[in-house]
């Protein structure tokens, strides 16, 4: 049977967009669908304008610690409409540049929502299309609490397009999405509440990494709530009160659900071909991203594996070479996957956690806790937080662990260390740069424990 494609990819984020330019640069007749922006999560409500706000956030504290290096700061005043909307401007313009891309490469963009017909016809608004084979990127999507009154709740979609900027906001959550924006929103000058069911939020991440944040946060104003149920959500005089299973109750401008994402596998038909899902609701997938159905595949969110614009990434060249390259099958590696909270002060993390490590074999741990060079002159007492796990049995660094201005940035170099399996013995060969607070991860000699 003659397609119209041979590749049709259902969804233009990170990881469908590279999928497409790299098979269409194989030869293949690539069509990609989207149904709401280019770019995906990521460009339009994830990564790109979430950390534009985060720069946005930290000019408070750089106006304060410009007095003690001499700089008189005027009058001060935040303009929510001016970050909103130059925010919205850079958006577009990278939206113009993911259609450029998949232009350039000769992929034909569907303006619309996929649907499956059967495994090999799609429907797109209306319009059938038919594929050889066909790669589900649909990404995932924010949800909010089960409730009474969540309606009155916003997700992290709508955070980067409010109309006015709250006097009082509340961020429900315990994840890394939920500890950014209450970052973002004090930063700005919101009076921040965060409310988590559990005893510590960010799990999942190394237990050091999880209590030095909640200290820095409670340090930088933003009230803490821990093992705190919503149970409701009403209006009060134009406010949302929060109603929790302990009988208290807050009443705040603005409620942000940041409690998860979901696979967006709703409404593409998958009924109609067979794909079958995990328990969660994610297409499931084999080490090559092969569903159920022969023809079809998944990568990035929606398979939930890591849910990393980089991984999504990744996995769409997997695709790409295994479908059209010559070279042989590729799967992709999660091992020591660095990654980066854009809190305040910054995570950065790569390899095992202290706990995962410490099930597995012996360790030794180094850590330090400092105050940065800056604010010896700021009077700021924001300290950064670093942690070196060594396995034992062969000296290699398997966990790298980073609280502190720029985490991000310092851990991707020693990301790129630990995949070429470097050892704590070529840590301590290597000449730190002074002064910097990098230099702590190479001078670090005495074992925590």
């Amino acid at each position: 049977m003659a397609y119209d494609y041979d590749l049709f990819v259902i969804g233009a984020g990170s990881g469908g967009v590279r999928a497409s330019r790299m098979s269409a640069r194989a030869g293949a007749r690539v069509g990609v669908a989207e149904s709401t922006y280019l770019g995906g999560t990521c460009v339009n409500v994830g990564c790109v304008p979430k950390k534009l706000f985060v720069y946005g956030a930290h000019f408070a504290e750089e106006f304060e610690d410009a007095a003690g290096f001499g700089w008189q700061v005027g009058e001060r005043q935040f303009h929510w409409p001016t970050l909103r909307d130059n925010k919205t401007k850079e958006i577009e313009r990278l939206n113009g540049i993911y259609e450029n891309l998949l232009n350039g490469a000769g992929v034909t963009i569907h303006r619309g929502h996929a649907r499956f017909v059967d495994a090999h016809t799609l429907e797109v608004d209306g319009t059938r299309v038919t594929a050889d084979r066909i790669l589900i990127a649909s990404g995932s999507r924010p949800f909010r609490l089960d409730v009474p009154g969540a309606e009155h709740t916003i997700t992290s979609n709508e955070a980067f397009y409010l109309p006015e900027f709250p006097g009082h906001a509340t961020v429900i959550g315990g994840g890394y999405i939920a500890v950014e924006f209450a970052g973002i929103f004090n930063g700005l000058g919101a009076d921040t509440h965060l409310l988590y069911r559990g005893p510590l939020f960010l799990r999942g991440f190394d237990s050091g990494v999880r209590e030095f944040v909640r200290d820095e946060l409670v340090t930088k104003g933003i009230h803490l709530h821990f093992d705190a149920q919503v149970t409701s959500v009403s209006l009060e005089n134009g406010r949302k009160r929060l109603h929790l299973s302990n009988g208290d109750s807050l009443l705040t401008d603005l409620v942000l659900c940041a409690i998860g994402r979901v696979p967006n596998t709703e409404g593409l038909g998958l009924e109609n071909c067979g794909v079958a899902l995990t328990e969660h609701g994610a297409v499931r997938v084999d080490d090559y991203f092969q569903t159920s159905v022969e023809n079809i595949y998944a990568i990035g969110d929606v398979i939930d594996r890591m849910q990393l614009t980089p991984v999504a990434i990744a996995e769409g060249m997997c695709i790409a070479n295994n479908l059209f390259g010559t070279g042989p099958k590729r799967s992709q590696d999660y091992s020591n996957v660095a990654t980066a909270v854009f809190c305040q002060p910054n995570i950065g993390t790569v390899g095992v956690t202290e706990d995962e490590a410490r099930a597995l074999y012996p360790i030794r741990v180094f850590e330090t806790d400092f105050r940065a060079m800056k604010h010896t002159l700021t009077g700021r007492q924001e300290h950064t937080y670093m942690k070196l796990i060594v396995r034992q049995t062969d000296d290699r660094v398997v966990g790298a662990h980073m609280v502190g201005p720029d985490a991000g940035e310092i851990i991707q170099g020693l990301a790129v260390a630990m995949k070429a399996g470097a050892t704590k013995a070529h840590f301590d060969a290597t000449v730190g740069i002074h002064p910097t607070a990098a230099e702590e991860f190479v001078t670090m000699r005495e074992a925590a424990r």
